[in-house]
C-alpha cells in the first residue's frame, strides 16, 4: 500500500519544472496508476506548467482514470482560454471519457467554441455521453486498454470502414467509430486505410489518426506518419501524435524521421520527439526510461 507521503513525493516530481521531462512523465504514469484523490490533486496542480505536451497528457490521464473527482479541474481547463488549444481539447475529451452526464450541458455549450479543435472535441464528447445513455454504459472491452472518444463501429469489413472513415460528409462521430473499428481490426490493409486519414480536413481528426496508428504499431503507416511530422505547416497537435506513433512503431525509418525533428522550432513537436525517441529505444531493447508507462497510458493492446 502506497502511503500519502509516497504519493506526495511522486507528485512533487511531477510539478517540479526543474526535473527532466522523462522523470515528470514517469511520475504522471505512476500517479495515474495509483489513482485516488491524492493523485488527482497532484496531477491537477501541474496544469500551471508551461509545457503544452505535459498538460495535454495530464488531461488525458485524468480522463483515462474515469474518476468523477477530476471533473472540476477538467472543466476549469476547458474553460480557460489561456490554455493551449491542444490542452483544452484534451480536457474536453477527458470529460467525455469520464462518462458522467452532469457535464453534458457544459460540453454542448463548448461545442460552438471559436477554437475548432475544442468545438469538435466537445461535439464528440456529447455524442459519446449520449451513446452511453442510450446503450446503458461503456462499450464491450476490446483489444486496447484505452477509453476512446467513440465506440468502435459494428461494421467489420475494412473496405466499408475505410469508406466511412474518409467520407467527410458523414458526422465526425461516425467517422471516429470507423477509425476505432479499423484499429481493432488491425493488419496492413487497416493501417493503410487509417493512414489515408492523415490527409483529411479536420486537424482534430488527423491527430486522432496519428494516435490510433501509434496504438496499432504497423510499419505500413510509417511513410505517411513521417511525411505528416515533416510538414511544418501541419497543426502541431497532429505532428505531435505522428511523432509519438513513430516512436511506438520503432522501425529504422522512424528513427531517422524523429532525429530529423529532435530540434524542431515547435516546442510540442520537439518534446514529442524526445518522448518518441525514448519509446523507440525501449521498443528496440536498448534502454528503458518511461516508455512502458507511455504505452500503458496510450492503451497498448491487452
Amino acid at each position: 500500500m502506497v502511503t500519502e507521503q509516497e504519493v506526495d513525493a511522486i507528485g512533487q516530481t511531477l510539478v517540479d519544472p526543474k526535473q527532466p521531462l522523462q522523470a515528470r512523465f514517469r511520475a504522471l504514469f505512476t500517479l495515474r496508476g495509483l489513482g485516488g484523490p491524492g493523485a488527482i490533486a497532484w496531477i491537477s496542480q501541474a496544469f500551471g506548467d508551461d509545457s503544452a505536451l505535459l498538460k495535454h497528457e495530464l488531461a488525458y490521464c485524468l480522463g483515462q482514470m474515469q474518476d468523477a473527482r477530476a471533473i472540476p479541474v477538467l472543466v476549469g481547463v476547458l474553460q480557460d482560454t489561456r490554455q493551449e488549444p491542444m490542452v483544452r481539447h484534451e480536457a474536453g475529451e477527458a470529460l467525455g471519457a469520464i462518462g458522467d452526464p452532469e457535464v453534458l450541458e457544459l460540453l454542448k455549450q463548448y461545442s460552438s467554441d471559436p477554437v475548432i479543435e475544442v468545438a469538435e472535441t466537445c461535439q464528440l464528447a456529447v455524442r459519446r455521453l449520449e451513446w452511453l445513455q442510450q446503450h446503458g454504459g461503456e462499450p464491450a472491452a476490446g483489444p486496447y486498454l484505452s477509453v476512446d472518444p467513440a465506440p468502435p463501429a459494428e461494421e467489420r469489413d475494412v473496405g466499408r470502414l475505410r469508406e466511412a472513415l474518409l467520407d467527410e460528409s458523414r458526422p465526425l462521430f461516425e467517422r471516429y467509430r470507423a477509425m476505432f473499428a479499423l484499429r481493432n481490426a488491425g493488419g496492413e490493409e487497416a493501417a493503410l486505410a487509417l493512414a489515408e486519414g492523415l490527409h483529411c480536413g479536420s486537424a482534430l481528426f488527423r491527430h486522432e489518426v496519428g494516435y490510433v496508428l501509434g496504438q496499432l504499431q504497423h510499419e505500413a503507416a510509417v511513410p505517411q506518419l513521417a511525411a505528416a511530422l515533416a510538414r511544418c505547416a501541419e497543426n502541431p497537435m497532429v505532428r505531435h501524435e505522428c511523432a509519438e506513433a513513430l516512436g511506438a512503431i520503432a522501425r529504422p525509418d522512424c528513427l531517422a524521421a524523429l532525429q530529423a525533428h529532435a530540434d524542431d522550432p515547435e516546442r510540442v513537436v520537439r518534446e514529442s520527439c524526445e518522448v518518441a525517441l525514448d519509446m523507440y529505444e525501449h521498443e528496440t531493447g536498448r534502454a528503458f526510461q518511461y516508455a512502458d508507462g507511455l504505452e500503458q497510458l496510450r492503451g497498448a493492446p491487452s
